[in-house]
């Protein structure tokens, strides 16, 4: 089984152009889309998506228009949508609030990759009333350190995102310890597995898929 899932920026270049992107995205087949919320410190991001992420803010996006634009486009979409968001904006809003604003929007996923372990529970709690499938991102160190397991479900589907510890971004090679990491999830979960993170070459594809 192979999947599809990319990332976009909401708002990047401009919301009427995010709004085309994720119905191009679904009719070229992606099984799951990530869209990510702008966020003036977006510690998990590489340079890449900060600068999307800045330039979206500069254009005035805000979570509002957002969910404005979802609301429209979601039901014309086949494939689930999973938003990416820091949590100081979820709690800026209200756990509670923000979770029904996004599920009534037709979201059916969320990513907190900067959630404190202390409070993933009430976000947990607060997701599942909505039928939000959550995901966060604390990892799980091996032997040296130098990779990374994070894994959440999303439509009955188990996500790690595994490469050399760091942010989002291109990379020449992923570690090739990946591999044996891939295996200990498989022997953890039925669920198929996705990996993220560095994956930036066809290569990269290749030789995970098998």
């Amino acid at each position: 089984m192979v999947a599809l899932i990319p990332y976009i920026t909401a708002g990047d270049p401009n919301l009427s152009t995010t709004a085309e992107a994720l119905k191009v995205l679904d009719s070229c087949g992606s099984d799951i889309i990530e869209l990510g919320l702008p966020y003036s410190d977006p510690l998990a991001d590489g340079p890449v998506i900060q600068a999307a992420a800045t330039r979206s803010l500069a254009r005035g996006t805000n979570f509002d228009a957002v969910i404005s634009m979802l609301r429209e486009v979601l039901p014309q979409l086949s494939c689930p949508v999973s938003l990416f968001s820091y949590y100081n904006p979820i709690l800026k809003r209200g756990i509670g609030k923000f979770m029904t604003i996004i599920k009534d929007a037709g979201v059916q996923g969320l990513v907190v990759p900067d959630v404190p372990l202390e409070e993933i529970e009430i976000l947990r709690m607060e997701s599942s009333k909505n039928n939000i499938e959550l995901g966060t991102a604390h990892s799980t160190y091996y032997s040296n350190g130098s990779d990374e397991i994070n894994c959440f479900s999303l439509r009955r589907i188990c996500i790690p995102k595994v490469s050399t510890v760091g942010v989002t971004g291109t990379r020449t090679n992923v570690s090739a310890r990946v591999q044996t990491l891939l295996q200990d999830i498989k022997q953890a979960t039925s669920k198929p597995v996705a990996i993220g993170f560095g994956i930036s070459k066809p290569e990269h594809v290749k030789q995970f898929s098998l």
